[in-house]
């Protein structure tokens, strides 16, 4: 049945179905007729949704003019209806307020009739209270007047009586008076003197402490309190010479200083029959600024003494020593005495003391350092000790009993 609706193409030779032809065609044709009425149907559809709409537009106009008629209408209605409310109770509440103004009128002017009158006793008694006051003011003043006289008179008897008996006494206490301030400005001037006496005295044990306890050789002696002279005579000695010259020292420690102490030293000195005088002192002499020889006098502070004796003391030695060994070479003790108080002696002291400070100084900046590269080792091995320790307590709590202990650390 199949083979005899099939047709050959004469060109191509293809088998071509005729009845898949014509329902192709037919199938065609009945969708342009029903595409064709569905558009017909949809136009007309269109058309009379159209004719709707303005229905309803007209109807909404119409309804809204009646609408907007009505509202008028009952507007106007509900204006006429408030209006005559409005009046009638307008009316009503004037009836009712002048009926109170009336009654208040009538109290407010009782009232007023009432404060007029409370203020007029009120003025009469504020009169009276103030004729009382005036008068009880004017009875005080005449019987305060009165009372300052009396206590006038009464004061000035008394005050001649009490000057009269005080006078004697005013003069005692004056006297006693006078007498306190001298006797405390005594006292402050004795105080002031004892504690400068004092200080001296430390200065002078100080110096004597120091000489024989660097030259055990040596003698001291010591000048007593309240004898002529100085404070410590140095008398040197050697392990092969004896006495082979006297250093006097002398000791000042005040605020000022006074020239005549090189005079009398001087004399002392020759008292003593010593060969080198020192004067230690406190403050210096405006014209020198350091240790130096002032009219054969050793001029130095007591940090310069230290090393000024050592240089004086070894150079006795050395003339004492020389002197020795020259016994027929002319006087020794003008010897002596020419070369201590000569130029070169001076620039010798003078170099050996700077020599003794700067090597003291030297000292004390070597010991600072050290002291300083000490505490320095000594925080560096702290901090490895702890480290170590620290490091040794995180492998043990690591390793536990695995690791051997080491007693320095635990």
């Amino acid at each position: 049945m199949k083979n005899q609706t099939q047709i050959k193409c004469p060109n191509c030779g293809t088998s071509i179905d005729v009845q898949d032809i014509l329902a192709h065609q037919l199938e065609e044709e009945i969708k342009q007729r029903f595409q064709s009425q569905l558009a017909k149907e949809k136009k007309k559809y269109e058309s009379e949704l159209e004719s709707l709409n303005q229905a309803r537009e007209e109807f909404e106009q119409k309804k809204k003019q009646e609408n907007e008629l009505f509202q008028e209408r009952l507007d106007k209605q509900l204006k006429k209806e408030k209006e005559a409310i409005e009046v009638k109770l307008k009316a009503k509440l004037e009836e009712e307020q002048s009926e109170q103004f009336k009654a208040l009128q009538v109290e407010l002017n009782e009232k007023s009739e009432k404060v007029k009158e409370l203020n007029r006793t009120k003025a009469e008694m504020e009169k009276l209270k103030r004729e009382k006051g005036e008068l009880k003011e004017a009875i005080e003043a005449e019987a305060q007047k009165k009372l300052n006289e009396t206590l006038l008179s009464e004061r000035e008897k008394i005050k001649k009586t009490e000057e009269d008996r005080n006078e004697l006494r005013f003069k005692e206490l004056q006297k006693q008076l006078d007498d306190q301030k001298k006797l405390t400005e005594e006292m402050k001037r004795k105080q002031e003197q004892g504690s400068m006496q004092m200080q001296g005295e430390v200065q002078e044990l100080a110096i004597e402490e120091w000489l024989a306890a660097q030259f055990p050789l040596d003698t001291i002696e010591e000048i007593k309190k309240g004898a002529k002279g100085g404070d410590c005579l140095q008398f040197v000695n050697t392990r092969t010479h004896q006495n082979c010259g006297t250093i006097y020292y002398e000791s000042k420690r005040t605020k000022d200083f006074q020239p005549h102490w090189i005079e009398k030293f001087k004399a002392d000195i020759r008292d003593k029959g010593a060969n080198i005088g020192v004067l230690v002192t406190e403050v210096m002499p405006s014209y020198m600024d350091r240790m130096g020889l002032k009219d054969g006098i050793w001029i130095c502070k007591y940090d310069e003494f230290k090393g000024l004796c050592a240089v004086l003391r070894e150079s006795i030695i050395q003339v004492s020593t020389a002197i020795s060994t020259q016994e027929n070479k002319g006087d020794k003790m003008n010897m002596l005495y020419n070369y201590l108080t000569s130029n070169t002696f001076r620039m010798q002291i003078d170099a050996i003391v700077e020599g003794f400070t700067q090597m003291k100084s030297d000292l004390e900046s070597e010991k600072r350092s050290m002291q300083r590269i000490w505490k320095q080792r000594d925080k560096q091995i702290e901090k490895v000790i702890v480290n170590t320790i620290d490091m040794y307590g995180s492998i043990k709590g690591i390793a536990g009993n695995a690791i051997q202990s080491v007693k320095a650390l635990e």
